[in-house]
């Protein structure tokens, strides 16, 4: 319940200001996770365009690495229709044809993370909310930015070729 009157709040406020509150509730997320160590699971979505090319963004808070969109799922949630509201709601199109490719398990800020890695294909002109995330743009695979998130050097490549899992 708090969550969600916390949710309502954040919408109301303008944009700059929303992503202060987003980069505040960021730094206690992270020192919750190290004290608490939880078990999260999320998703992790890579939405090719019609030429191939896989959607990256960067997001307010955290590193300024860029990275594919995605975010945590609910207790219970399928990760297929997790992935599909966390495209809309981080950039206002749809994705089309999601399909699970990888589960990654990773440590995110000390609490282990379980990461449904969702390939699909990208409807519509990706629009950042301006929150949440600040930038979107398709790379190719073969020709990714330099300044990609590090634990995804060389597995993204993999994911979208559709051979199988990245070590």
């Amino acid at each position: 319940m708090l969550g969600l009157i916390a949710e309502a709040i954040l919408a109301r406020l303008p944009a700059p200001l929303h992503r202060v509150a987003l980069r505040g509730a960021h730094g206690l997320r992270k020192t919750w996770w190290r004290v608490r160590r939880p078990r999260l699971e999320g998703c992790r979505i890579l939405a090719l365009d019609e030429a191939g090319r896989v959607l990256l963004v960067r997001h307010s808070y955290g590193r300024p690495d860029w990275m594919p969109p995605g975010g945590g799922l609910k207790r219970g949630e399928d990760p297929l229709p997790a992935s599909i509201r966390e495209f809309a709601e981080e950039l206002g199109c749809d994705l089309m044809a999601p399909r699970v490719v990888d589960v990654a398990l990773d440590t995110l800020h000390g609490a282990g993370n379980r990461v449904h890695v969702v390939v699909g294909l990208c409807r519509g002109t990706p629009r950042p909310d301006l929150r949440e995330i600040t930038h979107a743009a398709f790379f190719a695979p073969d020709a990714l930015p330099h300044d990609l998130l590090p634990a995804l050097q060389g597995r993204i490549e993999v994911w979208v070729s559709g051979q199988g899992p990245a070590g």
